[in-house]
């Protein structure tokens, strides 16, 4: 069962019953202000969508050594499916304005937590370029019943990660000139995990948004040792768009761990080590 649903099929959901969130989110340098993308949800949504607040919801904050997003616990992450009116077996549709970088989040923590989700493939621009209908202002719902599974259970701790590449492929999925050690733009060391290889997820996104077909994305993963049964970890910057390769990954039919404290954790340990270069 694909892990997607196109504009089409979220619209035949719409009319049997879905629940949609909202997860539009960017990555902001800091200083540069905030992030959520609460105000675009206000002024136009799917209809019915409600608004996932990724730094708040689907983030714990804590000292710069767990990491900029380190993973929620699992009662925080219930709290908000439940404020989001979700029931045990609703099904579920995230999508952001980013080519599923944010929404994947959302539908790693719940997907880990036994909840039915999909990801709008092209998300926000796929429904408006579609001609979808779209409402403006808040949606609420009265609270939920859903009960959540651990959404930490596939994730590695920072000692796991260090000892990953010894036994699997540990798969930076960082843009490469932050891989190489040539620039970085958001943590105190530039470089990556000893021992990792780099495939930036991004390229697993057409122009359009949408994810590539399955066949081009195993090509990918398979042209740096990530093929099915092999053991892999995803580790990115601070957790985020690791989550969107493990979805491009199931949508392969490969499964994957996270390390989610990632290089935002790592750099910020002392005494780990750090690799450049390609």
């Amino acid at each position: 069962m694909s892990h997607l649903v196109d504009v089409a099929q979220l619209a035949d959901l719409m009319r049997t019953g879905v629940r949609i969130i909202d997860v539009r989110w960017r990555l902001s340098m800091p200083g540069a202000g905030p992030s959520d993308g609460r105000e675009d949800y206000l002024a136009g949504h799917i209809p019915g969508a409600v608004y996932a607040d990724l730094e708040t919801e689907l983030t714990a904050h804590g000292t710069p050594q767990d990491g900029r997003h380190p993973f929620p616990t699992t009662q925080q992450v219930q709290d908000a499916v439940r404020r989001w009116g979700i029931n045990d077996g609703d099904t579920v549709v995230a999508y952001d304005n980013a080519g599923g970088l944010a929404a994947a989040r959302a539908w790693w923590l719940l997907c880990q937590g036994g909840v039915d989700i999909r990801v709008l493939d092209g998300g926000w621009r796929a429904w408006t370029e579609a001609g979808g209908e779209v409402e403006a202002g808040s949606v609420e719902y009265t609270l939920g019943n859903a009960t959540l599974d651990d959404v930490t259970r596939d994730s590695i701790t920072i000692d796991e990660a260090a000892e990953f590449p010894q036994h699997g492929v540990l798969l930076d999925v960082r843009a490469s000139e932050r891989f190489r050690g040539d620039i970085e733009p958001l943590d105190p060391i530039a470089g990556h995990i000893p021992g990792a290889v780099n495939l930036p997820t991004t390229k697993h996104v057409g122009d359009d948004g949408t994810l590539n077909d399955v066949d081009t994305l195993r090509e990918s993963f398979a042209a740096v040792g990530v093929t099915a049964g092999a053991p892999v970890a995803l580790y990115c910057g601070s957790g985020i768009t690791a989550a969107h390769s493990a979805l491009v990954l199931a949508e392969a039919g490969i499964d994957a761990k996270i390390y989610p404290g990632s290089w935002s954790q790592w750099s910020n340990t002392p005494g780990r080590p750090v690799a450049t270069g390609a």
